[in-house]
C-alpha cells in the first residue's frame, strides 16, 4: 500500500518516458523515487498494443535508450514482445521494480501551496512527493469515431489498443474501421485467417516500403563486442531519419518522396480501382507517413475490400455507408488511434489554487519546451505539448527531457528552492513561437485532417523543426524562464 509515505519524485507511468526517468535518476544518484502504474507491469504504449503484426516504424538501434543499449535486436525493425522484453529487461537491470507501484490507479494529484509538494490520490493509498513527473503520454485511452449506433453492434467489438485474443478470428467476416499506422500493420495479419475483411477508409495515408530483415549473427556479434560501432549505427540512423524532415519543410524534396511513394503504390497495386482509392489526396506528410511492405499486397487479395463511403450507422451486425450499402460482419475492430490533444493525465492533476490542468489547457495545451506548465509548480511532462514528431524517434525527445528534468532538479537545489514553475511570460513567448512555426507547416497546410490539430485547428502536438533542435532548446536551463519558490 501507498500509505501516507513521501519520495522526493513521484512518477507516473513505466512505459519509455516513465521507466527512463526512473533510470536516468538512478544513474545521478537519486533514489528517493517511485514509479505509480497503473498496470501490473512496465511496457506502456508496448504492453497494451499487443494486435497481431505489432510492431515499431523506427529502426530499433535508435528507438531504445541511448544508456541501455541493446546489440542483439533481432531484425531491423522490433516487433513489439521485443520492445517491451527490453523495457522488463531495463527495468530489471536498474533495479526499479523495488521502486514501483504496480496495479496502481492514480486518482488526482493537487499540489499544496501550504506545504509546497504535491498531494497524491492512488486506488492504493495517499503519498506525497517534492516533485511530480507525469511520463503516462498522451496515447493511452483508445478513441472511437461518433457512429450512430456502435454500441450497439451485436458481434464483438474492440479496438487494435485493447486486442481480444480470445476471439477465434478465423474464417471470420471481419470490418476494420481506419488505415492509420496500427491498422496497416494488423491488417494484413487479418487478411491471412479471415474469411473476409471489409475495411473502411476515411482518407487514403501515404505508405512507403518498410525495409526490414534480420539481423545478421555478425552485426550482434560486433555490437555486443565493440559498443562504440552500434553507437555510430544509432547516430546514422538518426542523421538519415533527421533528413527526411526536408520533405516536410521544402515542396520540391515532398514531392520527391511524393513520386517514390507513387512508384511503389504502382507496382504493389495493380487494380486501377483500388489504386485511385489507394492514393492520398494530400501533400506528404500532411498526416503521418506509415511505412509498410505488407499492406497494399494484402489489399490486393480476394477476400479484401475497401470501402471509402463513410460510415452512417450500425444496425446489428451490419454496417451501413452513406451510399446506402449494407455490409454483414461478425467482428468490429476499431483502428481509430487515441486523442493525442487531451492527454487523460490532464484530468487528474490540479495546480495552484486547485486549477485542473484540463480546465488550463482549454482550448489549447500549452508547456515551456513541451515540459513545464505554469501554475503547476514541480510538475514535469515527459512527451507534453508539441513534443511528438512525424520523422524521427520520439526515444531521442524523451532524453532530452530528462536531462532537462535533472538540470532542473539541480537548479532547485543550487538556490536551496523548494519549488520552480516557469512563468506566464516565458511560455506563453515559447508558444507564440512554435504556432507561428507550425502555421506555416505542412500538418496546417497540407490539405488533410490530422490528430495532431486540436478541435479548434491549432497543432499542439508536433514539434515544428528537427529532432536536433529541440535537443538544442533543451540543453540549457534558463532559470530566467522560471520562478522560484525560497526555502521558508
Amino acid at each position: 500500500m501507498a500509505g501516507s509515505r513521501h519520495v522526493r519524485v513521484a512518477i507516473l507511468g513505466a512505459g519509455f518516458a516513465g521507466l527512463g526517468m526512473a533510470i536516468q535518476l538512478t544513474r545521478h544518484g537519486i533514489d528517493d523515487f517511485l514509479v505509480i502504474e497503473r498496470a501490473d507491469e512496465v511496457g506502456g504504449t508496448w504492453r497494451d498494443n499487443t494486435y497481431p503484426g505489432a510492431a515499431c516504424d523506427i529502426r530499433s538501434d535508435l528507438y531504445s535508450f541511448s544508456f541501455f543499449p541493446k546489440p542483439d535486436w533481432t531484425t531491423h525493425y522490433a516487433s513489439q514482445p521485443e520492445i517491451l522484453g527490453y523495457l522488463k529487461a531495463a527495468a530489471e537491470h536498474y533495479d526499479l521494480y523495488s521502486r514501483m507501484l504496480l496495479g496502481t490507479e492514480l486518482t488526482s494529484a493537487s499540489w499544496d501551496e501550504s506545504e509546497e509538494l504535491w498531494r497524491i490520490e492512488t486506488s492504493r493509498g495517499s503519498l506525497t512527493s517534492s516533485v511530480l513527473v507525469a511520463g503516462a503520454g498522451p496515447l493511452i485511452d483508445p478513441k472511437w469515431p461518433d457512429i450512430p449506433r456502435l454500441e450497439s453492434f451485436t458481434g464483438p467489438r474492440f479496438h487494435s489498443a485493447r486486442w481480444n485474443h480470445d476471439i477465434d478470428l478465423a474464417g471470420k467476416r471481419i470490418a476494420v474501421i481506419g488505415t492509420g499506422a496500427s491498422a496497416i500493420q494488423f491488417v494484413p495479419e487479418l487478411q491471412k485467417v479471415a474469411a473476409r475483411v471489409t475495411v473502411f477508409q476515411r482518407s487514403a495515408p501515404w505508405i512507403v516500403p518498410r525495409a526490414d530483415a534480420v539481423t545478421s549473427h555478425g552485426r550482434r556479434w560486433l555490437f555486443a563486442r565493440v559498443p562504440p560501432l552500434q553507437r555510430i549505427s544509432r547516430r546514422w540512423i538518426f542523421a538519415r531519419a533527421e533528413a527526411q524532415f526536408a520533405g516536410f519543410r521544402f515542396r520540391l524534396v515532398g514531392k520527391v518522396i511524393e513520386a517514390l511513394a507513387t512508384s511503389y503504390r504502382n507496382h504493389a497495386v495493380p487494380d486501377p480501382d483500388l489504386r485511385r482509392k489507394l492514393t492520398p489526396t494530400f501533400r506528404l506528410g500532411c498526416k503521418r507517413i506509415l511505412i509498410s511492405s505488407a499492406f497494399y499486397p494484402a489489399m490486393g487479395k480476394s477476400n479484401m475490400e475497401l470501402v471509402t463511403d463513410a460510415i452512417e450507422s450500425i444496425e446489428g451486425n451490419t454496417v451501413i455507408t452513406t451510399d446506402g450499402a449494407s455490409h454483414t460482419v461478425d467482428v468490429l475492430i476499431g483502428g481509430t488511434g487515441f486523442n493525442a490533444t487531451k492527454p487523460p493525465v490532464a484530468r487528474l492533476l490540479r495546480g495552484r489554487d486547485g486549477v485542473l490542468l484540463a480546465d488550463q489547457w482549454e482550448p489549447h495545451m500549452s508547456a515551456l519546451h513541451g515540459t513545464t506548465v505554469a501554475e503547476f509548480p514541480n510538475l514535469f511532462l515527459l512527451v507534453g505539448p508539441n513534443t511528438a514528431l512525424g520523422h524521427n524517434s520520439i526515444i531521442y525527445i524523451i532524453e532530452a527531457q530528462l536531462e532537462y528534468v535533472l538540470k532542473a532538479l539541480d537548479a532547485l537545489d543550487r538556490r536551496q528552492a523548494t519549488a520552480l514553475e516557469p512563468t506566464p511570460a516565458a511560455q506563453a513567448e515559447h508558444n507564440a513561437r512554435l504556432q507561428r512555426s507550425l502555421s506555416r507547416a505542412v500538418w496546417s497546410t497540407g490539405g488533410c485532417t490530422n490528430f495532431y490539430l486540436d478541435e479548434t485547428g491549432q497543432n499542439t502536438t508536433l514539434w515544428p523543426h528537427r529532432a536536433a533542435a529541440f535537443r538544442r532548446a533543451l540543453t540549457c536551463f534558463r532559470s530566467r524562464e522560471y520562478a522560484f519558490a525560497a526555502k521558508r
